[in-house]
């Protein structure tokens, strides 16, 4: 089985800490946000997985080489491919072609979930779903009562179902799913100026496939910072009974858990937590920190920070409750 990771977005809406960082290697609770997908994904999967192939833009040969070594941790092949356009998900994955065989597995890069089943690669397809109260912005699915989908609907502004469509998706024949992309990339069908992915599977449904849903008990999405610093919250309640192997320096500090703190740190007259995350070698002092994530290598002093976001090699002082600093800057 291959999984295939198109992650060559720019992370617009993450700015500014996608100025400097590719939003899939943000951490999220400890790790690179791409780095717990594949890790999740590989959970649930029935079969040993083969291959990784990760979509991106030009990230640089150090975050490369990273994706590489992620995959090399699952005992999978680490292979990288280029979207150096945005021209929509069903290009992206065609970036990715010669990987696009055999059992596959798709999964864009912002979408964090829990699930507690494992896939069932013997269906045609699956399409993972979650439930939501409001389905406008979504993508939608409908199924019938042999729960297999019937529609696929984007963006209803009237209800027509309540299963939006999360951005993993799971094909038994990898080599027919890249035959309809490679129709829609031929015959330049596109929608919005786009090639999309839901045009083919819409193809493959009127054609026979049937693709049932999977259903995830919680979807995490890493859009903005706001959600990002909640996804790091939930993701910390997941492994909350995980041991930690860190070490870092205690200086008269309060930790409330959960929180994941990294190798180096140093805590001096500071309340940690709940839901914090701190990356390695960063020194906070005479300050509390709750419900935010604090990246490698900053110093935060005489703060008091909630729901925020601070980049790599940063400083901070003062009060916010909801900050959001970016690499190498000074705030004081």
């Amino acid at each position: 089985m291959k999984i295939i990771i198109p992650m060559a977005g720019m992370g617009k809406r993450m700015r500014p800490h996608t100025l400097t960082t590719p939003k899939p290697l943000i951490p999220i609770a400890g790790k690179p946000m791409v780095q717990r997908i594949v890790e999740d994904i590989t959970k649930v999967c029935d079969e040993k997985v083969d291959e990784i192939a990760f979509v991106v833009g030009r990230f640089g040969k150090e975050a490369e080489d990273n994706l590489v070594k992620v995959a090399e941790s699952l005992g999978a092949k680490g292979s990288i491919f280029y979207q150096d356009k945005p021209l929509g998900t069903a290009h992206a994955i065609m970036c990715a072609k010669e990987c696009v065989t055999g059992k596959v597995v798709v999964a864009f890069a912002d979408t964090l979930f829990k699930a507690d089943f494992k896939l069932d690669s013997s269906k045609e397809g699956i399409i993972w779903v979650q439930k939501v109260e409001d389905p406008k912005p979504f993508g939608v699915v409908k199924i019938d009562a042999n729960n297999v989908i019937t529609d696929f609907v984007e963006k209803p502004q009237e209800f027509i179902s309540d299963l939006a469509i999360i951005g993993i998706y799971y094909f038994k024949d990898g080599d027919y799913l890249r035959d309809e992309l490679q129709y829609l990339l031929d015959n330049n069908i596109t929608d919005k100026g786009e090639f999309q992915l839901t045009n083919a599977l819409e193809n493959m449904k009127a054609k026979g496939t049937k693709f049932s849903p999977g259903k995830v008990t919680e979807w995490l999405d890493c859009g903005n910072k706001d959600a990002t610093v909640y996804t790091n919250s939930r993701i910390l309640e997941f492994i909350k009974d995980e041991k930690r192997t860190t070490k870092f320096t205690n200086n008269n500090s309060v930790i409330t858990e959960p929180c994941f703190i990294g190798e180096g740190v140093q805590l001096i007259n500071a309340k940690i937590g709940p839901h914090v995350s701190i990356g390695d070698n960063t020194i906070i002092e005479n300050s509390i920190v709750k419900n935010s994530i604090i990246q490698t290598n900053s110093k935060i002093k005489n703060a008091d920070l909630s729901n925020s976001m601070v980049g790599n090699y940063s400083e901070f002082t003062g009060k916010s409750s909801d900050a959001s600093i970016s690499d190498y800057s000074t705030i004081r």
